[in-house]
């Protein structure tokens, strides 16, 4: 394996995926199963991790989601995902997830969450990862609001 770079920008990891909901996704109201959305946040979360950490990375933690405007069968379900924040071997990962409606093709926004994955070793142990680099004042801010996150879970972990 080729030695890692010290720094990597936001935008190394950046990441898009869709997929057009169809039937088999439904739950019983007719719309996306929420645990479809999940796996797909989770896919692309993981993919911008890897992206950056230039090896397997694996989720510790996908923070509250809050499913704000269900998502049709029929639309084409979208999800960008970013690295927000990485530790020594931690990352977190912003997830916005749309749907569009491919008939008017109207998009909106769904939902927004952040996903915090580790980077491991060929033995599942954790590893380093590059640091981030941010360009632009939005990629600063939400370094240092992922810092907080990361404190606060923490925190949490710790039960305090």
């Amino acid at each position: 394996m080729s030695p890692l770079p010290e720094r990597k920008p936001v935008s190394a990891s950046r990441t898009e995926l869709a997929e057009l909901m169809m039937p088999g996704d439904a739950n019983i109201l007719g719309k996306v199963f929420g645990g479809r959305v999940l796996a797909l946040i989770d896919k692309a979360a993981a993919t911008a991790a890897m992206r950056h950490a230039g090896g397997v990375c694996v989720t510790a933690q996908i923070d509250r989601v809050t499913f704000a405007q269900p998502i049709e069968i029929g639309n084409m379900a979208r999800f960008v995902a970013e690295v927000t924040y990485v530790g020594r071997s931690s990352l977190e990962v912003r997830v916005e997830v749309f749907a569009m409606n491919l008939n008017s093709g109207e998009e909106r926004a769904t939902n927004t969450c952040y996903v915090t994955l580790v980077a491991v070793d060929e033995e599942g142990r954790p590893r380093p990862v590059p640091r981030l680099e941010c360009e632009t004042a939005d990629e600063r801010a939400r370094y240092e609001e992922g810092r907080q996150r990361m404190e606060e879970r923490r925190r949490r972990r710790k039960g305090g």
